[in-house]
């Protein structure tokens, strides 16, 4: 534990940016071998192990009452099951630096869901032009008024929509959860736990509806050592960016607090950017960059506290994160 706290947190808080932002080059990488629901199960099951073993070592214990596992089951869909999946599968129709932009709606999607399930969230009236500006740079990026040389519809929606569960996730944490202090990494451990349950299920679906095709357990892509690399890059997205990078946020939010922490948010697209550009070659036009800087700009304005009293952050909002 020592050596933990002698790391300051602002080189955590880049590190995770810097995690969490080139999730989206691990999955593009990943792609060439596995299938996005391969990705995404690999992926939870490397990051609960991980988890696991953290949890021993600090000395945490998982939740014990029923009642708590049942919300983290239902949360640990739109945490794990769905993001990890959807993000994958976006990126086979679209960039992994796309992929990043679309990440970026999750403040957005926080408050909408927020006023639709927490009675103490309301509609000001910054709240109101954030959103309406975070929709008009969605709408940017997607150039409705082109018909060529825009983003692939159906796969930037399924990133966006990827981005949008992390908000309603958190969201019902917040509103199931509130009255439970869940220490350390218990919260983590436990969604991820509940996530490798969910992706059992989920994979046997996939491989049922894919007949005929490849087994859970065999590549989809390309097979023999070219195959090393991609899932490789799994397991360093599962170990890293999904296990190690939970404690890397948690002394983060208690280092600096959960608003310094939560801004990290803001960090990932661009991080996204920047890896998709210089390492895998890709290109954004005008629209997509300009409507990335209008979404950003709204999240930003959106997380920009109240003037009003301060409110203490719950149990739940002070260890949650939007991760990638």
């Amino acid at each position: 534990m020592t050596s933990r706290t002698r790391i300051p947190w602002q080189a955590k808080y880049l590190a995770l940016a810097l995690i969490w932002g080139s999730s989206f080059l691990l999955m593009k990488l990943g792609l060439h071998a596995l299938a996005p629901v391969q990705i995404a199960a690999l992926r939870i099951f490397a990051g609960a192990m991980v988890l696991l073993v953290l949890l021993r070592a600090t000395g945490t214990r998982l939740p014990r009452r029923g009642r708590v596992w049942g919300h983290l089951l239902v949360s640990s869909v739109f945490l794990n099951a769905v993001p990890f999946t959807g993000f994958a599968l976006g990126e086979t129709r679209v960039s992994s630096a796309l992929a990043g932009i679309g990440n970026a709606t999750t403040p957005l999607a926080a408050v909408l869901f927020g006023l639709v399930l927490l009675p103490s969230d309301r509609l000001t009236r910054r709240k109101l032009v954030a959103v309406i500006i975070g929709f008009l740079g969605v709408v940017t990026i997607m150039q409705p008024w082109q018909a060529a040389g825009r983003p692939d519809l159906v796969g930037f929606g399924i990133v966006v929509a990827a981005g949008m569960s992390y908000g309603l996730g958190w969201t019902y944490l917040r509103r199931m959860l509130a009255d439970v202090d869940l220490g350390g990494l218990s919260q983590p451990t436990a969604l991820l736990l509940c996530g490798s349950a969910l992706m059992v299920p989920i994979t046997l679906v996939w491989w049922a509806l894919a007949q005929p095709g490849p087994a859970p357990w065999s590549l989809a892509g390309q097979g023999g050592s070219a195959a090393y690399g991609p899932i490789l890059a799994v397991l360093v997205l599962g170990v890293v960016g999904t296990g190690l990078a939970y404690m890397l946020q948690f002394d983060v939010v208690r280092g600096a607090g959960v608003t310094i922490g939560s801004t990290v948010t803001y960090l990932i697209p661009i991080v996204s950017i920047a890896l998709g550009v210089v390492v895998l070659g890709e290109h954004l036009a005008w629209p997509q960059l300009a409507g990335f800087a209008i979404v950003l700009a709204a999240a930003v304005v959106m997380g920009l506290p109240e003037r009003t009293r301060r409110v203490q952050p719950t149990p739940c909002e002070a260890e949650g994160a939007l991760t990638p």
